[in-house]
C-alpha cells in the first residue's frame, strides 16, 4: 500500500502538497538504477560531462525565482535568502563542471619504471540532506559527486523534499541521462539506513546532527564504506575591544538569527571582551529589535518561521532554566506559522546547557571575558569545531586567535562562513571530511597507483 505524507508550509501552517513515501524495495530499485548508470557515466568524456553540468547550472538559473518560491513555501526561508541559494546551486554546479577536465593525477619518480596516479570515482554516492537548508547542501554534495565520474541517490529531508525533486527534474532537462542523478523521498529510519546498510552505495555524504552522524558512522563501520559528515556547531562570535564595537553590534544578530537560527554555523556563543561589554550589548539590543521577523515572501523578513511544530517546542524548552537569565527579546508575529522572537540569553557559566548545546534556533547566549587566553579557552569549550567570528583591528592578535581556535571555518571582521570556491567543513564533533573548494573532489575520488615497468 502507497504511503503518503503532507508537506507544510511553516509560514502559514497549510498543507503545500503530498508526497509518496518511499520504502525499502523502492530505495534498492533506485540504487540499482544508479549502478548500472555509473557504468556508462563514468566513461563520459571530461569534456561532455563538463558541458552537461554546465547545462545544468544555466537551466538552475533560469528557474531561479521558482525554485526561490519553492524554498519560500516549503522551508519557510526569506525571500533574500531563498534567491541566494538557489544562485548558490548555479553557481556550485559552474564551478564543479570545471573539475571533470581538471581531475589531475601524478607522475611519480620511481626506479625501473613510470608510477602514475589516477583519481577514481568511487561509484553510488548516497546523499543525505537535512531541512535547514536543502537546496544548497544538496548541490554541495551532487555537484562534486557528478563532475568526479559517481552516481547520485538523493535523499532529502521529509520536512524539505520539494526543491530537490525539481532539481532532479530539471537535470534531465539539462540531458543528464537517466539514473544519473536520482532523488528519493522517505524516512530516514527506512530511505536513509538503506543508503548505509545497501552495499551497491560507496559513499555516504550526510549533512545532519551530530547524533545522527555517529550512527551512520557506525553503520559505514561494517562494509569500511566512506563517509563524509557535516554535523552540529555551537560556534564562538568573539568581540575584542580593540574592534569597532558599533559594527559587531549591529552585524551579530544576522550571524545567529539568520534562517531563524537554524544553522550550523550560528554565532550562538557571543564573547565579549569585558571592558566593552555594556557598549556591546546597548547596541546589541537595538540591533535585535529592529531584526525583522515577519512573512518570507516580503523583500524586508530577514528571518521566517522555525521549520515545524516539534522544533519550535524544541528550541522553546531551552528557555526558562535557571542557569540562565533572559536579557532581551525581538520580536515576532502572531498567530498561523511557527514563530519564535529573537532571544537573547545571559547564562550564569559555561556549563548553562543554553551555552553548551545547540539549539538550533533564533536564542543566542552572552558571555565576557578578561583577555586573549581566555577567549581562546572559552571559544575551544565546546565538543564542535564549526565555525565562529573573530573581532579585532589587531593583525596580530586576529593571526593568533584564529590559529588557536579550534574550527574548520573562521571570519575575521565578519560572519561569513560558505564560498564555494574555498573548503567548509568542521573539527572535533563537527563532522568529517570537507565540502565545496578543490578539497571537496578528494571526497568523492579514489587514489589510484599504477606502476609501469620499462626494464
Amino acid at each position: 500500500m502507497s504511503t503518503t505524507f503532507d508537506v507544510i508550509n511553516p509560514a502559514t501552517e497549510k498543507v503545500v502538497t503530498q508526497l509518496h513515501e518511499a520504502d525499502i524495495a523502492e530505495t534498492d530499485a533506485v540504487i540499482a538504477r544508479a549502478a548500472k548508470a555509473f557504468l556508462t557515466w563514468k566513461n563520459v568524456s571530461p569534456g561532455d560531462r563538463a558541458n552537461l553540468l554546465r547545462r545544468f547550472s544555466s537551466l538552475v538559473t533560469a528557474h531561479r525565482e521558482e525554485l526561490a518560491q519553492i524554498e519560500i513555501n516549503n522551508s519557510g526561508h526569506t525571500r533574500g535568502n531563498a534567491l541566494w541559494e538557489a544562485d548558490n546551486v548555479a553557481n556550485v554546479l559552474n564551478y564543479y563542471a570545471g573539475a571533470p577536465e581538471r581531475l589531475f593525477g601524478k607522475q611519480i619518480p620511481v626506479a625501473g619504471g613510470v608510477d602514475i596516479t589516477f583519481k577514481e570515482p568511487i561509484g553510488v554516492v548516497g546523499i543525505i540532506v537535512p531541512w535547514n537548508f536543502p537546496m544548497p547542501i544538496a548541490s554541495w554534495g551532487f555537484s562534486a559527486a557528478l563532475a568526479a565520474g559517481n552516481t547520485v541517490v538523493l535523499k532529502p529531508a521529509e520536512l524539505t523534499p520539494l526543491t530537490a525533486v525539481r532539481l532532479a527534474e530539471i537535470a534531465l532537462e539539462a540531458g543528464i541521462p537517466e539514473g544519473v542523478f536520482n532523488v528519493i523521498v522517505g524516512k530516514g529510519s527506512v530511505v536513509g539506513n538503506r543508503f548505509v546498510t545497501n552495499p551497491t552505495v560507496r559513499k555516504i555524504s550526510f549533512t545532519g546532527s551530530t547524533a545522527v552522524g555517529k550512527s551512520i558512522m557506525a553503520g559505514c563501520s561494517e562494509q569500511v564504506k566512506r563517509v563524509t559528515l557535516e554535523l552540529g556547531g555551537k560556534s564562538a562570535n568573539v568581540i575584542f575591544a580593540d574592534s569597532d564595537i558599533d559594527r559587531a553590534a549591529a552585524a551579530a544578530p544576522g550571524a545567529v538569527f539568520d534562517n531563524s537560527g537554524q544553522d550550523c554555523c550560528a554565532r550562538s556563543r557571543i564573547l565579549v571582551q569585558k571592558s566593552v561589554f555594556d557598549r556591546f550589548m546597548e547596541g546589541f539590543e537595538k540591533s535585535v529589535k529592529a531584526f525583522r521577523v515577519e512573512d518570507p515572501n516580503l523583500d524586508t523578513s530577514q528571518m521566517g518561521p522555525l521549520i515545524s511544530k516539534k522544533q519550535l517546542d524544541t528550541v522553546q524548552s531551552f528557555l526558562g532554566d535557571k542557569d540562565d537569565a533572559v536579557a532581551f527579546t525581538g520580536s515576532a508575529p502572531t498567530g498561523a506559522g511557527y514563530w519564535m522572537p529573537p532571544t537573547v540569553l545571559m547564562p550564569k557559566s559555561v556549563n548553562a546547557r543554553t551555552w553548551q548545546e545547540e539549539i538550533f534556533g533564533p536564542v543566542v547566549s552572552v558571555l565576557t571575558f578578561e583577555d586573549e587566553a581566555d577567549a581562546i579557552s572559552l571559544a575551544n569549550a565546546s565538543d564542535y569545531g564549526l565555525s565562529g567570528s573573530i573581532w579585532t583591528n589587531d593583525l596580530g592578535r586576529a593571526m593568533r586567535v584564529s590559529r588557536a581556535i579550534e574550527s574548520g571555518n573562521l571570519s575575521v571582521n565578519s560572519h561569513s562562513s560558505v564560498r564555494f570556491w574555498t573548503p567548509f567543513g568542521g573539527f572535533k564533533q563537527s563532522g568529517l571530511g570537507r565540502a565545496l573548494g578543490p578539497d571537496a573532489l578528494d571526497a568523492y575520488t579514489e587514489t589510484k597507483n599504477v606502476y609501469f615497468a620499462t626494464e
